[in-house]
C-alpha cells in the first residue's frame, strides 16, 4: 500500500543502510519483513481504534443492532453484514476493531462474524482487480461463492451458542449517553472528548499489540523460508491435495490482496489452477498468525479454532470450485 511507502522506506533504512544487512538475505528479508509490519498494523491499530472509539461515542450502535437483529429480516442481516465487509477495505488484523465494536454493541455473534469473514475474503482486488487479470466470468463466480460462505459460516456460528467463548471484559464501551449520564448530563468538553477518545482506543491496542509483535515475528521467522519454487512444484497439481495444502502454505503469511495478486498472477501463468492460486492467496489474506493471536485476546481458543475451522473449509470450497469452474468454462 503506497500510504505505508515510508514505513517500508524506514525498514529498509533501518535494515539495510543501519544495519548493513543485506535485504536479499534470510536475516536481512525477515528483519526488514518484521519491522515493516509491525510498525504497519502498530499505526493501523491505533487509527482504527481511536476511530471506532469515536464511532461508539456518536454512532448509533443501538439503532444498528436493532436494525441487524429484527427477525423480519429472514437473514438479510448476515447479507448486510457480508456487503459491509465487501466494501470496507480491511485485511485480516484491520477488520478486529470493527469487529469488536460490533461485538460490544451488542450485535449477534454470528453477525459479526459475517462481515469478519467476508471483510477481507471478498476484497477491493477480488472487486476491482479480477476483471482485468481473470475476466468477469470469474471475478463474479469468485464474490457470489465468497459471500456466500461469509453468510453460511455466520449462521453456523450462531446456530452453536458460542457466545461463552467472547471476553467480555475487553467489549464493555461506553455510548455518548452513558458518558454524559456519569458526568451529570453534561456534554464533555473537546479537550475531555480527545481525551477520552485517546484512552478508550488505547486500551484495546496496548492489549492486543503485544500479539501483533509475537504474531509478526513468527511470520517474519518463516518469511522467504519455503523457496518459490517448491510451491509452485507441488501447487501445480491438479490432484486433491493441492488446494488444502495451497490453503495451510499461506496460514503463515500475512499480506493484503493488492500485495499477494502479482504472487498469485504469476503462479497462475507457471501453471498452477487458478482455484489453487486463489486458495493460497485467500489463505495469506483472510487467515494469518498475527490475526489468530490478535483475536485469541478476545475469544477464546474454541471459538478460534470454530471460527478458523469454517473459514479454512470455506477457502478450500472455494478453490475446489473454481477449478471446476475454469476447467469446465475457461478451458474449452
Amino acid at each position: 500500500m503506497k500510504i505505508f511507502q515510508f514505513v517500508q522506506q524506514l525498514a529498509n533504512l533501518i535494515t539495510n543502510q543501519w544495519l548493513g544487512l543485506d535485504s536479499q538475505s534470510y536475516f536481512g528479508s525477515s528483519l526488514n519483513f518484521f519491522i515493516y509490519d509491525t510498525i504497519k498494523i502498530g499505526l493501523l491499530l491505533a487509527v482504527i481504534n481511536y476511530f471506532m472509539a469515536v464511532t461508539r461515542y456518536y454512532f448509533p450502535m443501538e439503532k444498528v443492532r436493532d436494525f441487524l437483529t429484527r427477525r423480519r429480516w429472514f437473514g438479510l442481516d448476515y447479507f448486510f453484514a457480508a456487503a459491509l465487509g465487501a466494501i470496507t477495505p480491511f485485511c485480516s488484523c484491520s477488520s478486529i476493531p470493527l469487529f469488536i465494536g460490533f461485538v460490544g454493541a451488542g450485535i449477534p455473534l454470528g453477525v459479526t462474524f459475517t462481515f469478519l469473514i467476508s471483510s477481507p475474503l471478498v476484497n477491493e482486488s477480488s472487486l476491482y482487480l479480477f476483471p482485468a487479470l481473470f475476466g468477469m466470468k470469474v471475478t463474479i463466480f469468485y464474490n457470489l461463492i465468497g459471500m456466500a460462505v461469509a453468510i453460511l459460516s455466520g449462521l453456523l456460528i450462531q446456530k452453536l451458542r458460542v457466545e461463552k467463548y467472547v471476553k467480555t471484559e475487553l467489549l464493555k464501551f461506553k455510548s455518548k449517553i452513558q458518558v454524559e449520564k456519569e458526568n451529570g448530563e453534561k456534554s464533555l468538553p473537546f479537550k475531555e472528548l480527545v481525551k477520552y477518545f485517546w484512552h478508550d482506543s488505547i486500551i484495546i491496542t496496548k492489549n492486543v499489540f503485544p500479539y501483533v509483535i509475537a504474531g509478526v515475528g513468527i511470520g517474519a521467522l518463516i518469511h522467504g523460508f519455503v523457496p518459490a519454487n517448491i510451491i509452485e512444484k507441488y501447487l501445480s497439481t491438479r490432484s486433491w491435495w493441492a488446494i488444502p495444502l495451497a490453503t495451510l502454505s499461506g496460514l503463515p503469511l500475512y499480506a493484503n490482496s493488492v500485495s499477494v495478486i502479482p504472487i498469485m498472477e504469476a503462479l497462475v501463468k507457471k501453471g498452477v489452477p487458478l482455484g489453487t492460486a486463489l486458495a493460497f492467496m485467500t489463505s495469506i489474506v483472510t487467515l494469518s498468525i498475527p490475526e489468530a493471536l490478535m483475536l485469541k485476546k478476545i475469544m477464546k481458543w474454541q471459538l478460534l479454532a470454530i471460527f478458523f475451522g469454517l473459514t479454512a473449509m470455506g477457502i478450500v470450497l472455494i478453490g475446489y470450485l473454481l477449478n471446476l469452474f475454469e476447467t469446465t468454462f475457461l478451458l474449452k
